[in-house]
């Protein structure tokens, strides 16, 4: 985890996912890299691809840009750490992608606020499209996190071995933060599966892998996220991990989708990631 990025809207939101990439970057020698986005007035000309007509007032936005990202490399929070600042004019998905390309980004945190914003997740919103163009790990932050207190993890899952490199992927994160994984099937009226026959699913899964020490569980609930929620605050997780699959995105999770419900009811903070 050499370079991580954390796009920025300089709101408290950002600055909680700020918060958590200084925590990796020093365990690491990471470099932090600070994206924002910059939404420019319509009458106001590009400053980057160039200008007809508005030049110095786009320059003006520019320099407010500039000054708030020397306050935050300035900070007591970024104190000794590699920084690095961009801005980009190109819609969030293009940017974010431009910015992972030309900075060999490894890993992308992503402040947001409240039920709104894990709501908007699934209708379009900033965060939603960060997570399903992504081709690197997404860490969603809601609030002020300490990565280290970050000890159980769970990762729900069916077992399948289009599963088995984002465990491996997550496995590379939980050693850095110290972390246990809980592997979780959820089981549901309308996917009814026996006890037994769960367990033989999981334990041919395992020997595809050579992480035996991951806790296994079988859960029980009317939902996949429902029974993803109650397990969580059951064990009193710290995260939770998503498999965002490629042409589905989030709308195929588990059993067909993940719905609001699930990240609607929690302040615990989401990787995500689209491996296969």
């Amino acid at each position: 985890m050499k370079n991580i990025l954390v796009p920025t809207d300089f709101s408290p939101d950002a600055h909680n996912a700020l918060s958590v990439a200084a925590q990796l970057a020093k365990k690491n020698d990471s470099t932090i890299h600070l994206l924002h986005l910059l939404e420019l007035p319509s009458h106001i000309d590009d400053p980057i691809l160039g200008s007809n007509g508005n030049f110095p007032e786009a320059i003006l936005f520019m320099k407010n840009v500039h000054f708030k990202f020397k306050e935050l490399i300035d900070s007591k929070l970024l104190k000794g750490l590699k920084t690095h600042e961009d801005v980009n004019t190109q819609p969030i998905p293009q940017g974010i992608t431009k910015s992972c390309n030309d900075n060999e980004i490894d890993f992308i945190i992503i402040g947001s606020h409240g039920k709104e914003a894990f709501s908007d997740l699934f209708v379009g919103s900033n965060t939603e499209k960060i997570v399903r163009t992504s081709t690197k790990p997404v860490l969603v932050v809601k609030e002020p996190t300490d990565i280290n207190k970050v000890k159980n993890i769970v990762f729900a899952c069916t077992f399948k071995d289009e599963e088995l490199r984002t465990l491996n992927a997550l496995h590379e994160f939980a050693e850095e933060v110290n972390a246990k994984i809980h592997l979780l099937y959820i089981n549901t009226p309308n996917n009814f599966k026996t006890t037994h026959s769960i367990e033989e699913e999981m334990k041919a899964f395992l020997t595809k892998t050579p992480f035996k020490k991951d806790s296994l569980h079988i859960y029980n609930d009317t939902t996949v996220e429902r029974g993803v929620l109650n397990f969580s605050n059951d064990i009193s997780a710290d995260l939770i991990c998503v498999d965002v699959h490629e042409r589905k995105g989030l709308s195929h999770f588990i059993n067909g989708s993940i719905s609001e419900d699930l990240i609607n009811h929690t302040k615990i903070p989401i990787l995500t990631y689209k491996l296969n």
